[in-house]
């Protein structure tokens, strides 16, 4: 049973899957459409009816209705899909109630958003099997952004993160391995670009320029500070 659990937490999308949204605010609706751009069958559900309308057409299935209710669920036939997003947001006892009729429909994969630490705590404990804080990653995103040498930041989960950056002056002119990168800093140069050229393998003979472009992985907290490094 714990390796069944295991694997549906795992499940990521496949061809032939579906997905519900349930809440089609800013980030429900951004979610749905680029799903159902890409192919996927997507059925949006929102209480608003000036949303559902907007939607109508964009979607495989938009519905008005309330879906804390878990009558409402079952006339939706939400227990058929493979995945469900929960993205209501800011009324946290309809995103619980929500969850927790998921869960007892047992869809394989399900993504809920918290809108505070003490609201995807709860989710967790419920046991949705990914919470997501889409305010609190982009707010953090743009501040690493707005510092200006970070091109790019991306948290990838397990407490790691991906940094795009110019190299540091230290960098600039010696291999990777010259100066022992990753046992110094406890980070990975997995990609460099350079301004001519596309992304390529960084190794061990990897020599960075200073107008290069590189990606840089490892735990979140080394990683955010990675452009202060000398």
């Amino acid at each position: 049973m714990a390796n069944a659990f295991r694997a549906r937490r795992a499940r990521t999308l496949s061809e032939g899957d579906s997905v519900v949204v349930i809440g089609l605010g800013r980030f429900g609706r951004a979610l749905a459409v680029e799903l159902a751009q890409s192919g996927v069958e997507v059925m949006g559900v929102d209480t608003d009816e000036e949303v559902v309308q907007e939607l109508n057409g964009v979607l495989t299935q938009v519905v008005r209705a309330d879906a804390s209710k878990e009558e409402v669920l079952h006339q939706l036939g939400v227990a058929e899909f493979t995945h469900a997003v929960v993205a209501i947001g800011s009324n946290i006892e309809a995103s619980i109630l929500t969850s927790s009729w998921l869960l007892r429909f047992e869809i394989p994969a399900i993504w809920a958003k918290a809108i505070s630490e003490p609201h995807g705590q709860i989710l967790k404990q419920l046991g949705v099997h990914h919470v997501v804080y889409p305010e609190a990653d982009m707010g953090r995103r743009v501040a690493h952004l707005l510092r200006g040498s970070i091109a790019d930041y991306q948290e990838i989960g397990g407490g790691f993160a991906m940094v795009t950056a110019a190299p540091t002056p230290s960098m600039v002119g010696r291999s990777l391995e010259e100066i022992g990168f990753r046992k110094k800093y406890n980070l990975n140069v997995v990609a460099v670009r350079r301004p001519e050229g596309e992304w390529e393998h960084a190794t061990g003979e990897t020599v960075p320029r200073w107008d290069d472009q590189i990606i840089v992985m490892g735990p979140k907290e080394i990683a955010e500070s990675f452009i202060d490094m000398a």
